[in-house]
């Protein structure tokens, strides 16, 4: 849905609670116990026709007797009874309600008739089944947790009630506090993609956490998650990463679970830092909330005990962590500070003697190394210097947890003595942990989540510009198939669907018999020394299970009896398959080449995604593959190759050259692209693509599609992430200036500045509807971190200056039937036919994406705007509840086209 009236939730000013008791131990006496011992100053108003006072409060019987209107509802009341009284609190005029109440998801005819009750006033639903919801700041505890929860700047989002609650005891054990914390139950209405979206912008919130047991619409929490990721840290735990930890989360929640895999490809796409148990958390979250992202991670270590930075050293390589290589012009200065037998390398180990000077020192030196972006500090105790004069010394250096811009996390080792030196550091706001392995993990966090945030900025269009295709050819190939009734294509039309997108393929001969097998054996012979001949049967769906493929062939006879053996296995194999005939092609050999398998399977939770790996016919032994989601450009192909152990021989090493990094980048993002185009494609393997210094081939292919799903249009909506929508881009000339009118993109929030600085405060007001002086980071990256689903905004922009020329964004509502409008012309450049440009094509784009009207608020002074608006042909209404506003709406005929 959307974040529309869930600030009610997260900031009331009245609650009812309905299902309040006076019966010792019921979950409506917990429930209101807990919201007045929290100290909430609102009115608070029980709801149940048994009682006529409940906890000292007057109990009203009815909904419609409560004497005011409730910003939030409270409901701990039978099953059967929630509908009908979602229905009351709409007429009421309440629009967000906490559904504590267990059992509806049992009977899918009372949770269907609860949201059919909440639609028509658009009141949000919290749960059922949730432990309810906390505000500290608000002194609001409408849950029946067993501790209030401490103030601070974390939200956590749980899907589990009973993690929610042991995480506020944790917390509350270890002076961590909240800004918000929600239990998301059985998520009927409102989810976590709702709840990132409010958080993005919430002012108390810095940084979320969140416990995961399913993603119930990956497209709009992906969304959601990017969009706040790019402005706090998000860290999550998703369960389920096993398949028996799956099917135990399936019948918790009744939910589906996607492959760990790929929740891990889903995560690190949308910038959230994925850790796997809840004593990570907190940590994990306060390690990278101290920090901004950063370009490398390479870790620099200075301690006064060398065994002590060995086991630092162990673990960040346990964690994948690179160590950073020191200059030799840092080595020769620390020759000249430090003790003729310090280690000369990284770790810079100072030995054990080392006074307060002595760090400061080293720790000067190492953190203006430029190949150390990470720097730890460790201190071990010893009778010869003191722990605490070693803390104070750092902590002189540091500014906001870093040295000379660089983060920095410490580890004093030891129990009593290393105590004081903590407090310290942690009083100089330096980040401390109590064991190398605590340390290393601290900056692997840093390390994972800096480089996820890369992936933020890529918007990959849904057209690739580094792949040649011929989309047109490959149609024709499905359509073929599908008439056929066929869901799996032969080996030639796989192939020839791969070379259609500029994968390479060698030339290949479809033989129907052995003798044809001999003919097709003898033309290729003319050109090579050896062939291959390969099995071709709907029966098969390896060819290798029925060793269905013979190599090295080097004459046309010798080609034409592997075919009766192959033709004879099969036969024994299983009496009723049917030989369909035989590929042959060249044999091709290269010298130090690798073995690759490319794919395109489905997640039954995130939808289509792109597999990379070691291939061959011992891919599955080998079990080296990594996933991806599409769609892919250069940079995410390249991120998905390196996360692979032959990721790393690919690069070369000894003898072996370098494969040709970039035609495997091309082939992964012409699989991104086949995805996009025919969302028919159910699965895809190219094994193996034969990868080296000289570029790359494929020698086998396979692909599956739905034969009913041909006729479905590009972009395919089954990806979880919409494809930029590059077709919606045009150039127009207007007063002698070209512009360039395309959608939105991220990295568009640096050309705010400068436009909003050109802006007028007056039109400024007119746009928002009310003065604003400031536009924080945060709601720039809110105004350009879309997902192109709900929400599409485009931009003008000057071609000759590359400034920012005017911005129209459309918002659609829940049910996708109208969308609401906005439009800012820079104040110089008005009165040329800018924002006409914009706004139409605004209405053609809103129109193709199957919206019915556009409606927008305009202020009763904004002269201009209403009267563009009546030329344009929208009509112009008063707000029935407020005078400044009117309303524009503009009928939008459908339209045929693509979004």
């Amino acid at each position: 849905m959307s974040i529309r009236n869930l600030h009610h939730a997260i900031n009331p000013q009245s609650v009812a609670l309905v299902g309040a008791s006076n019966r010792a131990g019921s979950l409506g006496r917990v429930v209101i116990e807990n919201v007045l011992a929290a100290g909430f100053k609102g009115e608070i108003w029980p709801v149940n026709p048994k009682h006529d006072q409940v906890a000292g409060l007057r109990c009203y019987r009815r909904v419609a007797d409560v004497p005011g209107v409730p910003d939030l509802a409270v409901i701990v009341t039978p099953p059967t009874t929630v509908p009908a009284l979602i229905h009351e609190l709409g007429v009421k005029g309440t629009r967000a309600a906490v559904v504590i109440t267990a059992g509806l998801n049992a009977d899918q005819g009372l949770r269907q008739g609860m949201l059919d009750a909440a639609k028509p006033f658009l009141l949000r639903i919290i749960g059922p089944n949730t432990v309810g919801l906390i505000v500290p700041s608000a002194k609001l505890n409408a849950s029946f947790a067993h501790l209030q929860a401490q103030p601070g700047g974390i939200a956590l989002l749980s899907q589990s009630g009973a993690i929610a609650t042991s995480l506020i005891d944790w917390a509350a054990d270890n002076n961590v506090g909240f800004s918000k914390v929600i239990s998301l139950g059985d998520m009927a209405d409102a989810d976590a993609g709702d709840f990132l979206d409010l958080l993005a912008g919430d002012r108390e919130t810095r940084a979320i956490v969140m416990y995961l047991e399913t993603v119930p619409n990956p497209r709009k929490f992906l969304s959601a998650a990017r969009a706040a990721a790019r402005v706090k840290p998000v860290v999550a735990i998703k369960a389920g990463r096993h398949v028996e930890a799956a099917k135990a989360a399936a019948t918790h929640t009744g939910a589906l679970s996607g492959a760990d895999q790929v929740v891990d490809a889903a995560l690190r796409r949308a910038g959230i830092l994925r850790i796997e148990g809840l004593a990570e958390l907190f940590d994990a979250t306060e390690t990278i909330a101290r920090f901004p992202p950063l370009q490398r991670s390479r870790v620099a270590i200075v301690t006064n005990g060398g065994g002590a930075g060995v086991l630092a050293v162990d673990r960040l390589v346990d964690f994948g962590c690179e160590l950073a290589e020191l200059s030799p012009e840092t080595i020769r200065a620390l020759d000249r500070i430090l003790p003729g037998n310090w280690s000369r390398a990284n770790p810079v180990d100072i030995v054990g003697d080392a006074a307060p000077e002595r760090y400061r020192g080293a720790i000067e030196l190492v953190a203006h190394d430029p190949g150390a972006d990470i720097l730890i500090v460790m201190n071990c105790p010893t009778g010869l210097a003191s722990p605490v004069d070693a803390a104070s010394a750092v902590a002189s250096l540091a500014q906001s947890g870093t040295i000379s811009g660089k983060p920095v996390l410490t580890c004093w080792l030891g129990g009593q003595t290393a105590r004081n030196g903590r407090q310290v550091l942690q009083e100089a706001g330096l980040a401390s942990y109590d064991t190398p392995s605590d340390v290393a993990l601290a900056a692997s966090y840093l390390a994972r989540w800096s480089k996820t945030q890369e992936g933020l900025l890529r918007v990959p269009s849904r057209k690739s510009h580094e792949t040649p295709f011929d989309r047109g050819s490959v149609q024709s190939i499905f359509r073929r198939v599908a008439a056929e009734d066929r869901w799996m294509l032969n080996e030639a039309e796989a192939k020839a669907v791969i070379a259609a997108y500029g994968i390479p393929i060698p030339q290949t001969f479809i033989a129907k018999s052995p003798a044809e097998t001999e003919r097709a054996a003898a033309t290729l012979l003319q050109k090579g020394s050896k062939v291959v001949v390969k099995l071709v049967s709907k029966s098969v769906t390896h060819k290798s299970d029925v060793d269905g493929v013979v190599l090295d062939i080097p004459a046309p006879l010798a080609a034409r009896e592997a075919a009766e053996r192959i033709a004879a296995r099969l036969k024994a194999h299983d009496p009723a398959a049917v030989v369909d005939g035989f590929t042959v092609q060249p044999m091709i050999e290269r010298k130090h080449a690798w073995e690759l398998i490319l794919g395109i399977t489905r997640d039954p939770i995130f939808g289509p995604v792109i597999l990379f790996g070691s291939g061959g016919v011992s891919v599955e032994v080998v079990a080296d593959s990594a996933v991806a989601l599409p769609p892919l450009d250069a940079v995410l192909a390249g991120d998905l190759i390196d996360q692979t152990r032959v990721g790393k021989l690919l690069a070369g090493f000894r003898n072996q050259p370098a494969a040709d990094r970039k035609a495997i980048c091309r082939a992964l993002t012409a699989l991104s692209q086949v995805i996009v185009d025919f969302p028919c494609v159910l699965s895809m393997d190219i094994n193996p693509l034969v990868a080296s210094a000289e570029g790359v081939i494929a020698l086998d292919a396979r692909i599956e599609i739905d034969p009913q799903a041909i006729a479905r249009p590009s972009p395919n909506r089954d990806l979880a992430i919409r494809p930029y929508p590059s077709d919606w881009e045009k150039q127009i000339g207007l007063a002698g200036r070209v512009y360039e009118l395309r959608p939105i993109r991220p990295l568009d929030a640096a050309l705010y500045p400068a436009f909003l600085a050109k802006t007028s405060a007056a039109d400024i007001r007119f746009r928002f509807l009310a003065s604003r002086g400031h536009f924080n980071d945060q709601m720039l990256v809110r105004l350009t971190q879309i997902d192109y689903e709900r929400e599409m905004a485009f931009v003008a922009l000057d071609n000759e200056s590359g400034e920012l020329a005017g911005i129209a964004r459309i918002y659609a509502d829940p049910d996708h039937e109208s969308a609401e409008y906005g439009l800012l012309i820079r104040t110089d450049l008005q009165g040329h036919g800018l924002g006409w440009a914009l706004l139409a094509l605004l209405k053609d784009y809103a129109a193709a994406d199957g919206l019915q009207r556009l409606e927008g608020l305009v202020l009763s002074d904004n002269a201009k705007m209403l009267r563009m608006c009546r030329e344009f042909g929208f009509a112009i209404s008063s707000h029935p509840a407020d005078s400044t506003l009117r309303i524009a709406t503009l009928a939008l005929q459908p339209q045929a086209g693509t979004s």
